[in-house]
């Protein structure tokens, strides 16, 4: 099979790089994107390595960068990205763009410090205007000597010594000091001024009603203005102590009017100076922050181009003449030459005259898993991936996943108007998915919706076939072919009673329905939802059958490929019949019971003779005989069927030792003809997973570690009874498929009921009205719980039945994945990085 199928084959090779062609070599394999490379030197240091000095000189560019884009989205300039991946610069152009990045963050910061001191002062000169403003009041009363305030101050500051000494020497003249504080933190200050000067202090306030910007951080802070009256040097010590603990910053303010008048002047022409200068600053910060932001995206790009070269060259080892870079990298065998087309023009691109030699390896490890993908097949690669990453070359279950994984949705799903509304969902992101995928967001559940779209919209369009089978859109029916039954009844006796049902006795023509169900079953409100389940059950189990059995013949492939006869034998042989002669059967006495038994036919093929599927399933896994049926009524539905089952119970129960003791015992059988104790690559597990394949294959086989007999007998009984043992619970898991179509329909018919069926029988200018409500609040209820939640639930149920039901017979996914050095996605996860 192709690689779609399977994984690619890989090879293990050697590279030999003259040295100065490693960068431009390496550089040609990152834009390719398909060479893994292996670290060489494991035990070396990090900080002990070659390129580590240029390793630095990447990390400190990137800082620089990072500085840069952090002032642009401050200032909320847009960035330009034109969506190109520039080519990785030469080792050369990195001093021109260390000096740039230098030029443009040392010019930054200068302008940014010029600037704050500007506002700092800006500031400043702000809070002396305000003081200016708000004291001035008091001045003016202590001036005209009317107030009573200031009197009566002043007698409350003087102690009755200080009153009779200075009865002699004249009026007391109080100090001041004038500040501002924050204003959360007023509250405080007053309560601590009030108890460290224990009353002797006068403190006067006013709110700045308008805030002022911090020149630390650019924050909006609410300030206010006091002034401190006071008598003595003491007071005025602790004063300025109390004012410093609460970071008030004091201002000098004269006490003559003239004095604050000229200064109020000069503060008014300094800030209209300082206004302008803090333009012209704001203005050439502008201007050289969009200069950057036309090259910052191309700049990250290009230095992590760089950085990651040097981490990859790192990874290389040095030959004795220090001339040459050896790397040893694992590739896709397909590739080959367009990974030495590659290394040619890096090698032409350096000027180097010495070719590059890339040399095949054989090894014992295990290659990794490299699956190719498109943007279709790479969502369902992830489902699948996200289980466990396939082993080397075994079968990959992501191409028939693009069929199986929406149609078993679909079965759970089935509404032609839920699937429609979903499939315009998924047809919306695919036809926008170029600029979808350019508005990059941190919203993680966006992300995997359009992560998903092809999915969604396979998942849309199967639901809507399946709501056409069971003729199901939004809980109602179409009538596109008319019926196939013939009814007496009239319009009020199906719409007031609600326990009619069909009887195919009468009423039925016998011929078929074109395509899905009749429309006339909306009307049998007593046997529709019994129909259903008859119907919906016996699909499920005839989908989960056939989908084990294709899962079984998808392990004979495995077994093929890896030349594993034993395990073809005795593993698949067995596992085949087993699933064959029981499960499989089932499902042919259902189709059997459908052909034979009907309604009008006569006895010995009537309704009443009909078997149940269940309870002869039962009866012949445990030999019982079934009861005798009434008069004239057969009890098997064919020739011999007893004699049949018998024989297909105890070849099915023959098969379980077989899967069990002959994959051991040839094992142990083989290792005495050998004479070795134990022998290589003889596991069950090795075998199993394809893991015993020679240099023909990618050059690369396996090297297992030598297994106990006893624990290849425990791995195999443990194999053994998960597969009988799995095999009936996962036929009975299937049934999950009718379990939640039956409660999707039901949902629906409760909303239709309960909701929007009260808009629809309101008539008039009112009922138009009502109706337009009604609908609004049925359609969110829909999107939101049968779309939405009944789609995630279906979803789950879906891959579980992929993950355990399916793959559990033929996968292992004990793999790793391919990760090749790709300039792609390393700019990619840098930026995700950058922007968590």
């Amino acid at each position: 099979m192709g690689s779609l199928f399977r994984s690619e084959e890989m090879a293990l090779c050697q590279l030999f790089l003259q040295s100065e062609a490693a960068y431009a070599c390496v550089s040609e394999l990152g834009e390719l994107g398909l060479v893994q490379f292996r670290d060489l030197n494991p035990d070396v240091n990090a900080f002990q390595r070659k390129f580590v000095n240029e390793v630095r000189r990447c990390d400190e560019m990137e800082r620089k960068l990072r500085y840069l884009e952090k002032e642009i989205k401050k200032d909320g300039i847009p960035m330009l990205d034109t969506g190109e991946s520039p080519e990785a610069p030469q080792p050369r152009e990195m001093i021109d763009l260390e000096a740039t990045f230098e030029k443009l963050e040392n010019e930054l910061r200068e302008v940014n410090q010029n600037a704050e001191a500007l506002k700092r002062n800006f500031l400043e000169l702000t809070e002396l205007k305000h003081i200016l403003r708000k004291t001035q009041v008091f001045f003016d009363e202590q001036e005209g000597g009317v107030n009573q305030t200031t009197e009566s101050m002043t007698r409350a500051l003087i102690t009755d010594e200080a009153r009779t000494a200075g009865a002699s020497m004249g009026p007391v003249q109080l100090g001041f000091v004038a500040g501002v504080i924050l204003r959360e933190r007023l509250p405080a200050f007053e309560r601590m001024l009030w108890r460290a000067c224990r009353g002797n202090v006068f403190l006067r306030q006013a709110m700045i009603e308008t805030p002022l910007e911090d020149p630390t951080n650019g924050d909006q802070v609410h300030k206010s203005v006091f002034i401190i009256f006071f008598q003595g040097d003491q007071l005025k010590t602790r004063v300025k102590k109390i004012c410093e603990g609460f970071r008030a910053t004091l201002y000098p303010c004269p006490e003559a009017p003239a004095d604050r008048r000229e200064m109020a002047m000069g503060v008014m022409t300094r800030i209209e100076d300082l206004n302008t200068v803090l333009g012209q600053t704001q203005d050439h910060r502008h201007r050289v922050l969009v200069a950057a932001a036309k090259n910052l995206k191309n700049w990250f790009v290009k230095v992590r181009k760089i950085k990651a070269i040097y981490h990859t060259l790192n990874l290389f080892n040095l030959d004795v003449t220090q001339k040459c870079l050896i790397a040893e990298c694992w590739v896709p065998l397909l590739d080959i030459e367009t990974i030495q087309l590659a290394l040619r023009r890096g090698t032409e691109r350096s000027g180097s005259s010495v070719p590059p030699i890339l040399n095949r390896m054989q090894t014992f490890e295990n290659p990794p898993t490299y699956n190719r993908t498109n943007k279709f097949t790479k969502a369902f690669q992830a489902l699948i991936d996200a289980y466990g990453v396939a082993s080397y070359r075994e079968m990959n279950p992501a191409p028939y996943t693009i069929i199986t994984f929406p149609f078993l949705f679909a079965v759970m799903f089935g509404d032609l108007g839920h699937g429609a509304i979903m499939a315009l969902f998924g047809l919306w992101m695919i036809r926008k998915e170029k600029g979808l995928a350019a508005q990059k967001t941190d919203n993680e559940i966006w992300n995997i919706f359009f992560g998903g779209r092809y999915i969604i919209f396979l998942m849309g369009v199967f639901s809507m076939y399946t709501g056409l089978i069971y003729n199901d859109i939004f809980s109602k029916s179409l009538n596109i072919f008319g019926s196939h039954w013939h009814l007496s009844y009239n319009k009020s006796t199906v719409m007031e009673n609600k326990f009619l049902q069909l009887s195919p006795k009468g009423d039925y023509e016998g011929a078929p329905y074109p395509f899905g169900m009749d429309p006339i079953w909306q009307v049998a409100g007593a046997n529709k939802i019994i129909f259903h389940n008859a119907y919906k059950m016996k699909i499920s189990i005839i989908f989960g059958v056939i989908h084990m059995i294709f899962g079984v013949v998808m392990s004979w492939h495995n077994h093929t490929y890896f030349r594993n006869r034993i395990s073809l034998l005795y593993e698949f042989i067995p596992q085949l019949i087993f699933l064959l002669l029981l499960f499989f059967y089932m499902v042919l006495l259902m189709f059997i019971k459908w052909i034979k038994f009907a309604a009008t036919n006569d006895k010995p093929y009537s309704e009443a003779c009909a078997p149940s599927i269940l309870i002869t399933f039962i009866d012949m896994v445990l030999f019982n005989t079934p009861k005798p049926p009434p008069k004239r009524c057969e009890t098997y539905m064919f020739f011999g069927q007893h004699t049949i089952q018998v024989l297909f119970v105890l070849v099915a129960v023959g098969c379980i030792p077989v899967m069990l003791l002959a994959k051991p015992l040839l094992i142990m059988q083989a290792r005495k003809q050998a004479n070795v104790q134990p022998i290589a690559g003889a596991t069950s597990d090795a075998e199993a997973g394809g893991m015993s394949n020679g240099g023909s294959h990618g050059g690369a086989g396996g090297h297992e570690e030598e297994e106990e007999l006893s624990e290849i007998f425990i791995h195999q009984s443990i194999h053994t009874i998960e597969y009988v043992l799995g095999s009936v619970s996962h036929t009975a898991s299937y049934l999950r498929l009718w379990a939640l179509s039956l409660a999707h329909a039901q949902l629906a018919e409760v909303l239709w009921t309960m909701v929007l069926s009260i808009g629809l029988k309101q008539e008039g200018p009112v009922g138009g009205i009502v109706l337009t409500c009604v609908f609004a609040f049925w359609a969110i209820l829909t999107v939101g719980i049968l779309v939405l939640m009944e789609g995630l639930s279906a979803f789950l149920h879906t891959l579980r039945l992929h993950w355990v039901e399916f793959q559990s017979k033929f996968y292992k996914g004990q793999g790793y994945a391919f990760q090749p050095f790709s300039f792609d996605a390393i700019i990619e996860n840098g930026a995700a990085a950058a922007e968590e």
